[in-house]
């Protein structure tokens, strides 16, 4: 089997989904590596997947089962492998996939206990890894509120390490009404904030309903407007001499304390 090139009108128009404009044109997105490849096979959202012949030796039964779903496998040189990927050391496993955000409508509709809600997030690593901490304790969705980065980002993608295709993901421009429905569905709101009227110790009374953690940027935090939206505000109880808690950090200290009396109620 001869390996396409970078040149190859299929490889070219794979590249181009690196641009957000081309995969909102297209609807598709890149997924690089055997995690996210995995996941996404796993998801039935792969139209082709492509593979250097380092990735064949290595992932072979990986490529093999993707072929055997009848996903359409293609081998492709280094130097294609190399344009198709976003990071120094090419993968050399990278599948074209469909879409994943859905209307937080639908989201709503499943009547979810836990939601985590990033507010105006713009680093598309902390959004990969806050999706991440979202799937590993069990969250119902992701809601990406107000002008926020788009989750099909490769380092989004990435970062969440295949999560991306296990939790459902909205994306709202309007926070103020993403808000809004998601009071309505009778969801509880909260926030964390270091002058929280509760103390996340205290709070698994809060955590037998269905509730909806906001989290702001990095570099800003919660928009003053958005925190008093939050029918409670949290403090995360810090016993030694750390100033304060990264995004990433706080967002999983939170939901995991969540998960644990939602599934100890529900068990």
């Amino acid at each position: 089997m001869e390996a396409l090139s970078e040149r190859n009108p299929r490889v070219v128009s794979a590249v181009k989904l690196h641009r957000s404009a081309q995969r909102k044109k297209e609807g598709r997105f890149l997924a690089e590596g055997a995690n996210a490849v995995a996941a996404a096979l796993d998801t039935g959202r792969v139209r082709e997947l492509f593979y250097s012949t380092t990735a064949a030796e290595r992932e072979h039964a990986l490529i093999a089962g993707a072929a055997a779903a009848g996903v359409r496998t293609t081998l492709v040189g280094d130097r294609a492998a190399q344009h198709l990927s976003e990071t120094v050391t090419a993968p050399g496993l990278v599948a074209v996939c469909d879409l994943l955000d859905v209307p937080l409508a639908r989201i709503l509709d499943t009547g979810p206990r836990m939601l985590a809600v990033p507010v105006e997030m713009a680093e598309p690593g902390n959004a990969g890894t806050l999706v991440r901490v979202a799937d590993s304790v069990g969250a119902d969705g992701v809601v990406l509120a107000g002008d926020t980065v788009d989750p099909h980002n490769g380092k989004c993608v990435r970062a969440s390490a295949g999560s991306i295709f296990h939790v459902p993901i909205a994306r709202h421009r309007d926070a103020a009404s993403a808000l809004d429905a998601i009071a309505a569905a009778g969801i509880t709101i909260l926030a964390t904030a270091a002058n929280g009227e509760v103390d996340l110790d205290d709070a698994d009374e809060l955590f037998t309903q269905p509730v909806a953690w906001l989290f702001g940027n990095e570099a800003h935090g919660l928009d003053l407007a958005v925190a008093e939206r939050a029918d409670h505000r949290l403090r995360i109880p810090i016993r030694g001499r750390a100033e304060s808690l990264n995004l990433a950090t706080a967002a999983a200290i939170c939901l995991y304390a969540n998960s644990r009396v939602r599934y100890r109620v529900e068990s």
